[in-house]
């Protein structure tokens, strides 16, 4: 059995670094004295950190603050709006979305292209996915890393998509293909599109600590938050309500199995039980009171309260965010759904559910990804330091 080791040098300043960081980014303006009385590290040692820091170009400097007594009058720190930003990228069933983010989470572009992915192989997909971060790789910032979101099963740990039943894809290494492919030596993170949709509500939406977040498009995904924490299970591969039987005698769906709910409340089950040709058109009829355009919606939104219902009961969550095309179409759907909720959630007389729309709608997911990259920098600053000044 190998003895413990004292930390090296590089070690305690890496710590150190994603202290100091931290610091500046939950009290922006603070003074170098101010984070170390924040962080508990000497003046000396903090000083030197941001020095690194500024030179990387993670920390800017503000005006000198007004000081009464005698003694050198301290600057304000901020987090760089120019400094790495995340490029998140959301591959879609029928779209594919790049984002970028600086370091606060502000949206500095965003590009939407429509793409059958369904029709092509994951090497095509992955092919317009590199043409897609080269855009914006063009964008004259610095880019500190890639998230990914994919709708499927993903082993996050190794980047690895294991299956994608509305893609018909499976065993597709994401990480490793799209490596080989960009232009960007960064860090690449794979994850779940529900994941990171719930995420980015998180961070930058009006929602409590906890709270399901189900995102409604071709695929319905589910991501859980409780206690300000993202809920995966053991393996990561939770949050699948969309196919979660909620008819066993329903129709069959690509993942094998029968009635699954986004078989019957999905985007295209609604759109064809409508009668229409997309969501835009459904929204207009909607907005008329066509009686078939409501009828499927009222529909959809009682096999998602079967759904929803049976999360609440096991999880006792209070809250429901509408995500994607669910956001859209939540006017319509939050009375059916409320009632479904009220009649099948055990505790619902005391604790009554919430549904609101989400606030970012359909960028929750890319959102979520340029912000995991980013947060990644934030939680550990000293690689990217490191690169930055070598």
């Amino acid at each position: 059995m190998s003895r413990p080791q004292p930390a090296s040098q590089h070690t305690v300043r890496r710590h150190n670094s994603a202290l100091v960081l931290d610091a500046i980014a939950a009290a922006p303006g603070s003074s170098r004295a101010a984070v170390a009385a924040r962080t508990g590290l000497t003046k000396a040692t903090v000083s030197s950190l941001v020095d690194r820091m500024i030179g990387a170009g993670l920390v800017a400097e503000g005006e000198a603050q007004a000081r009464s007594g005698p003694g050198r009058r301290g600057t304000a720190l901020h987090l760089s709006p120019t400094g790495p930003h995340g490029l998140g990228v959301e591959v879609g069933v029928d779209y594919l979305a790049t984002c970028l983010v600086d370091l606060t989470g502000r949206v500095r572009a965003r590009w939407v292209r429509p793409s059958d992915n369904r029709a092509s192989s994951p090497a095509r997909v992955l092919a317009k996915v590199a043409t897609a971060v080269r855009t914006a790789a063009a964008e004259d910032v610095p880019i500190g890393g890639v998230g990914v979101a994919v709708p499927g099963l993903v082993e996050v740990a190794g980047g690895t998509l294991r299956v994608a039943p509305n893609l018909g894809w499976r065993e597709v290494d994401v990480r490793g293909e799209l490596t080989r492919r960009m232009p960007l030596d960064v860090p690449v993170l794979v994850a779940n599109e529900a994941n990171l949709a719930a995420l980015a509500e998180l961070w930058h939406g009006d929602v409590s600590t906890d709270f399901v977040h189900i995102s409604g498009e071709i695929g319905i995904g589910a991501g859980i938050v409780v206690g300000g924490g993202l809920f995966e299970g053991v393996s990561g591969f939770g949050g699948e309500i969309g196919h979660l039987s909620v008819d066993p005698r329903g129709p069959r769906c690509g993942c094998g199995s029968r009635g699954c709910l986004e078989r019957l409340a999905g985007q295209d089950e609604i759109v064809r039980a409508a009668g229409v040709t997309g969501v835009d058109e459904l929204l207009a009829k909607l907005a008329s009171a066509d009686r078939t355009a409501t009828t499927a919606v009222r529909s959809a939104a009682r096999w998602l309260g079967v759904a929803l219902a049976g999360a609440v009961n096991l999880l006792d969550l209070p809250t429901v965010v509408l995500g994607g095309t669910y956001a859209r179409l939540e006017p319509w759907l939050s009375e059916p759904l409320h009632a479904e909720l009220d009649r099948r959630v055990v505790s619902a007389a005391w604790s009554p559910v919430r549904v609101v729309a989400s606030s970012l709608g359909a960028e929750a997911a890319v959102r979520g990804a340029a912000g995991s990259a980013v947060r990644a920098i934030l939680a550990d600053p000293d690689p990217y330091i490191t690169s930055v000044l070598a």
